[in-house]
């Protein structure tokens, strides 16, 4: 079964190159080439959480997050990469054993059976077969849920929230009003101890939303605008929520 493989030894040159996926996935074709960025990390590890409840220790998100760290602290990549490298994770029974498969542009960057199903979070459940926006939500409490709640993430769940519930305002007591609180909140609080995280906000997304709707691909894109529109790196977050609402909507595309 395909695995990440260790880092081969670098030279001085080759440290001037970014880390790509043929440096440490089993990988051929045009993505050996690709470098890994900050963006394609965060949507493995999103996937991950949607479709498997957790980030996998040592799995293919890990590995991701870790290159595409190195290659950002060294200024060789940016966010985001020059395409969608499409994300995919599916899960399937064979001889009572759980198969997990993960690729990256249908290239296999990770296939492993899944044993620790009984300690493990349950999988969100789907809503006619699709990652629901509110899922996208919780799935990023569990991501990104240490992260201080900033004018950036308050807007993204402005954003989730109205094109779940298809009003245009926020709803009364709902994550957006929770979001827009915490941000104000965080803005006057001096110590960090008193601020509040997202996995505060998220954690219980879903039950808030009188209406909730499977992530599309348009979900996804005024969820990112949102975001990146109050962010000053003009960004998304890694495994924040508009990381997490694209990639439901990548898995949601691929059924």
């Amino acid at each position: 079964m395909s695995q990440a493989h260790p880092q081969r030894p670098q030279t001085q040159d080759e440290l001037l190159e970014p880390i790509k996926y043929g440096d440490v996935f089993n990988v051929s074709g045009e993505l050996a080439n690709e470098p890994i960025t900050p963006q394609d990390a965060a949507d493995m590890q999103a996937a991950e959480n949607l479709v498997l409840g957790e980030t996998q220790k040592g799995g293919p998100a890990a590995v991701m997050q870790s290159s595409a760290a190195i290659n950002k602290n060294r200024g060789l990549v940016g966010q985001f990469g020059y395409k969608d490298q499409g994300i995919a994770i599916s899960e399937t029974e064979y001889a009572g054993h759980h198969i997990v498969t993960e690729s990256v542009g249908g290239e296999v960057v990770g296939q492993y059976v899944r044993t620790n199903l009984a300690s493990s979070p349950a999988p969100a459940k789907l809503s006619d077969d699709a990652v629901t926006v509110g899922e996208a939500l919780e799935a990023s409490a569990l991501s990104a849920g240490g992260k201080l709640v900033d004018e950036g993430d308050a807007a993204a769940i402005q954003a989730a929230e109205i094109r779940a519930t298809g009003r245009l305002q926020a709803v009364p007591g709902g994550v957006a009003a929770k979001a827009q609180a915490a941000a104000a909140h965080n803005i006057r609080t001096i110590r960090e101890e008193d601020k509040t995280m997202l996995g505060d906000i998220l954690a219980d997304a879903k039950s808030r939303l009188p209406k909730d709707k499977p992530a599309t691909r348009v979900d996804a894109e005024g969820v990112i605008a949102a975001e990146t529109r109050n962010k000053p790196d003009l960004a998304t977050y890694p495994g924040g929520v508009a990381s997490s609402v694209a990639a439901a909507a990548k898995i949601n595309q691929e059924k």
